[in-house]
C-alpha cells in the first residue's frame, strides 16, 4: 500500500510541473495580425520543444515503468484480497465452531454441578473400595497363609455334626532312680519309702517306662447361648490282675478325666463327672482344664501339693474375669491310720474290700470308703491383675460301724455284759465332721519369666488333699472315730529364660499331728502315741514266703521288717529340675527333661511302754530318706 501511495504522489507531481510549464491555451492557434516568427526565435523554438519532447518522454518512460509496478503491486493487492477472503472465511469458520464450542460449554456449566455431585459420590466410593481393598488383601492374605499352614499341618480339630472334636496327648518315655527302692513306678509312694528294717532300703531301683503316655479328647459346640464341653483323659498308669513287667509289658489304660461341661454368657458354668478338685490350684479363675500344675516328671507330683482327681459336680460364677466364686460336692476316699491295741475291746469297720460284681477292685488292700455323704468344697478366686489368690474350704464328713464287744476275750471281756465271746451286742454307726482351708499365691515376680507360688491347707480330716496322702482318721479305744489334724505347706519357684527352658524349685512338706489314746487298761490307741513300739525300725529282718500274694516258688519277698509302729510325723520334699522344649510349633511339641528330688520322712518317736514291767524303752523316731533322678523324653500332639 506504500508503494502505491508512493507512485501515485509521484504521479502527481510529474503531471502538475508539465502543466505549469506549457502556456495556457498554448495550442498552435497564430494570433490577429501576428508576423510570421523571425527566424532565431523559430529556431529558439523548435529546441524549447525537442527539450520538451525528451521530458516527455522520460516522464512516459517513468510513468510506464511505474504503471508496470503499479500493475504488479494491483496482482499482489489481488492476491492479497484472496488471502484475506481466505483468512474471512477460515475465521467465519472458526467462528461457527466456537460458537459451537460455546454451546457445548454452557451445556458442560449446566451440568457442572451434577458432575460435581457424582465426582464426590465416586470419590469416596473409591476410598471406601480402597479400604475394602485393604482389608480384602490382608483377609486373604491371613486366608492365604493359614492355608498354607493347614495344609502344612493338617485340620486342629474334626467337624462332626455341629462338634469341634480336637484329638491331644503325648508320648512318654521315662526312667526313675531311687537309691532306696520302693517297688514303685514313675509316681513314688511318699508315704512308702522304707525305713532302715525294711529290705528295699538297702537296694536301689532303675525302672523304665511308658506308662504316662497319656490321651486326650475334648469336644465342643454351642446350644443357643451356652457352650457345652466335653473332656476325656486316659493314661496307662493302671494295673490289672494280669499286669507285669515280664515279656510283655501289659498295663491297663484308665481314665485321669471324664466330665461335661456347660457355661453361659453370662458367667455361670455347671460340670459334672471326674475332673480335678476345687482345691486344686487354677491358673486364672476357675475353670476346668485350666489347673495349674507343678512341673517336675513324677506322676505323683509333690509332696505339699493339693490335689485330688475325684467325680465332681460343681457350679461357678465369674464375675467378669476378676472374681470367681465355685461350690462343689465331691467323691472321698477315706485314709485311716494308726492302730488299736492287741488288747482293745472294740472293732470297727470304715473301708470294704471291692465287690468284682459292682466292678469295683477286689484286689485293692485298702478297699472302699462306705461314705455317707459327699465332701463339700467352696472355692473363691482372685484375679485383680497381678497375681493369682485363691481361698478353698472342705467340709468332710467321716463314718464308721463300731462293735464294741467284736473282740471279747478273757483278757479284754465285753464292756456291755462282760462276756468274753465275741459278739455284735451295742453296735453302732459312728460319725465324725472333718474339715479344713486352705490358700494358694501365684505371684509373677517378672512377667512371663519368674513365678513364686505358696500352697498352705490344713484342718482335721484332709490329710487325703495332698501328694504324701497322710491319714485322715484314727481309731479311739471304743472304736470310734477320730480326725488327725493335717497341714501341707509347698513353695514353688518357677523360671521361663526363654520359650524353650523351664527351670523349677519345689520345697514341700506335710504333717499329721498325734491323735494318741489309751484304753481302760492304759494300753495306747490311736495314732503318733508316745507309748508304741520303734524299737525294730533300724533292723532288718530275714525275707518272708508268707505273704499275699505268695512270692515265686522257692523264692521270698523282702522283709518289711517287724516292731516299727513308723506313725509319720512329717514328710518332706526338695526338688529341682528342667524342661527343654527343642521343637515347639504348628506339628507338636518335644522336649526332653531331667529332675531331682531329696526326700525324708521322719515317724513320731515311741517307747515301746512294757506295760507288764511299767518300764519304757528309750524312745525312738524312726527316719528314711530317699534321692530319686528321674528323666523324660515326650513328643506332645499339636
Amino acid at each position: 500500500m506504500k508503494k502505491l501511495a508512493a507512485l501515485t504522489l509521484s504521479l502527481f507531481l510529474v503531471s502538475g510541473t508539465a502543466f505549469a510549464d506549457t502556456a495556457k491555451d498554448a495550442g498552435p492557434q497564430p494570433a490577429k495580425g501576428a508576423q510570421p516568427a523571425r527566424p532565431k526565435a523559430a529556431k529558439k523554438a523548435e529546441k524549447s520543444d525537442a527539450a520538451i519532447a525528451a521530458q516527455l518522454e522520460e516522464l512516459r518512460q517513468i510513468l510506464q515503468s511505474q504503471q508496470e509496478q503499479l500493475q504488479m503491486l494491483k496482482e499482489e493487492l489481488a492476491k492479497r484480497d484472496h488471502q484475506i477472503d481466505e483468512a474471512r472465511e477460515a475465521a467465519a469458520a472458526a467462528n461457527a465452531r466456537a460458537a459451537e464450542a460455546s454451546t457445548k460449554a454452557g451445556k458442560a456449566v449446566n451440568s457442572t454441578a451434577e458432575v460435581r455431585s457424582t465426582a464426590v459420590s465416586l470419590n469416596s466410593s473409591v476410598r471406601d473400595l480402597k479400604a475394602s481393598n485393604e482389608v480384602l488383601k490382608t483377609t486373604v492374605a491371613k486366608e492365604q497363609t493359614e492355608a498354607k499352614k493347614a495344609d502344612e499341618t493338617g485340620p486342629s480339630t474334626i467337624k462332626y455334626k455341629g462338634i469341634n472334636i480336637t484329638p491331644g496327648g503325648f508320648i512318654a518315655a521315662e526312667t526313675i532312680f531311687r537309691n532306696r527302692a520302693t517297688s514303685g513306678d514313675i509316681n513314688t509312694p511318699f508315704t512308702g519309702i522304707p525305713y532302715p528294717n525294711n529290705a528295699l532300703s538297702k537296694v536301689t531301683e532303675n525302672n523304665f517306662t511308658a506308662r504316662q503316655t497319656r490321651a486326650t479328647m475334648l469336644a465342643e459346640t454351642n446350644i443357643g447361648s451356652a457352650k457345652v464341653t466335653g473332656y476325656f483323659e486316659g493314661d496307662f498308669l493302671g494295673a490289672g490282675t494280669t499286669s507285669n513287667n515280664r515279656q510283655s509289658n501289659s498295663y491297663v489304660f484308665r481314665q485321669r478325666q471324664l466330665w461335661a461341661n456347660v457355661t453361659w454368657e453370662s458367667g455361670f458354668s455347671v460340670t459334672a463327672g471326674q475332673m480335678w478338685s476345687l482345691v486344686t490350684e487354677s491358673k486364672k479363675g476357675i475353670a476346668n482344664r485350666q489347673e495349674a500344675f507343678p512341673l517336675q516328671i513324677d506322676s505323683q507330683y509333690v509332696v505339699g501339693w493339693a490335689w485330688q482327681r475325684a467325680y465332681s459336680f460343681r457350679v461357678v460364677k465369674d464375675f467378669g474375669g476378676k472374681f470367681a466364686l465355685g461350690l462343689g460336692i465331691e467323691g472321698p476316699q477315706t485314709t485311716i491310720g494308726g492302730r488299736g491295741s492287741a488288747t482293745s475291746p472294740a472293732s470297727f469297720f470304715i473301708n470294704a474290700p471291692g465287690a468284682g460284681g459292682g466292678l469295683y477292685n477286689t484286689f485293692d488292700s485298702s478297699g472302699y470308703t462306705l461314705n455317707r455323704t459327699p465332701d463339700l468344697l467352696v472355692k473363691a478366686a482372685f484375679d485383680p491383675g497381678w497375681g493369682h489368690y485363691e481361698v478353698v474350704g472342705i467340709v468332710s464328713n467321716f463314718r464308721n460301724r463300731v462293735y464294741p464287744c467284736g473282740v471279747a476275750s478273757a483278757a479284754a471281756p465285753c464292756p456291755i455284759d462282760g462276756s468274753m465271746t465275741p459278739s455284735t451286742l451295742g453296735v453302732i454307726n459312728d460319725s465324725k465332721t472333718g474339715g479344713g482351708g486352705g490358700f494358694t499365691a501365684r505371684l509373677p515376680i517378672v512377667a512371663k519369666k519368674v513365678d513364686l507360688v505358696g500352697h498352705v491347707l490344713g484342718g482335721d480330716g484332709v490329710g487325703r488333699y495332698s501328694s504324701a496322702q497322710l491319714a485322715d482318721v484314727t481309731s479311739r479305744a471304743d472304736g470310734t472315730l477320730a480326725p488327725i489334724k493335717n497341714a501341707a505347706w509347698l513353695g514353688m519357684l518357677e523360671l521361663h529364660p526363654n520359650a524353650k527352658l523351664d527351670i523349677y524349685a519345689y520345697g514341700g512338706g506335710e504333717y499329721d499331728a498325734r491323735a494318741a489314746y489309751t484304753t481302760a487298761t492304759g494300753r495306747p490307741v490311736g495314732y503318733g502315741s508316745a507309748l508304741f513300739n520303734n524299737s525294730g525300725c533300724s533292723t532288718e529282718l530275714v525275707p518272708v514266703t508268707n505273704t499275699t500274694p505268695a512270692p515265686p516258688a522257692g523264692s521270698s519277698f523282702p522283709s518289711g521288717g517287724a516292731n516299727c509302729a513308723g506313725d509319720i510325723h512329717h514328710i518332706i520334699e526338695a526338688t529341682l529340675g528342667f524342661w527343654h522344649k527343642f521343637y515347639n510349633g504348628p506339628k507338636g511339641r518335644v522336649q526332653w527333661g531331667v529332675q531331682y528330688s531329696y526326700l525324708t520322712k521322719y515317724a513320731w518317736s515311741g517307747n515301746n511302754f512294757n506295760f507288764t514291767t511299767g518300764v519304757a524303752g528309750p524312745s525312738l523316731r524312726p527316719h528314711a530318706v530317699d534321692n530319686m533322678v528321674f528323666t523324660s523324653f515326650r513328643y506332645h500332639l499339636p
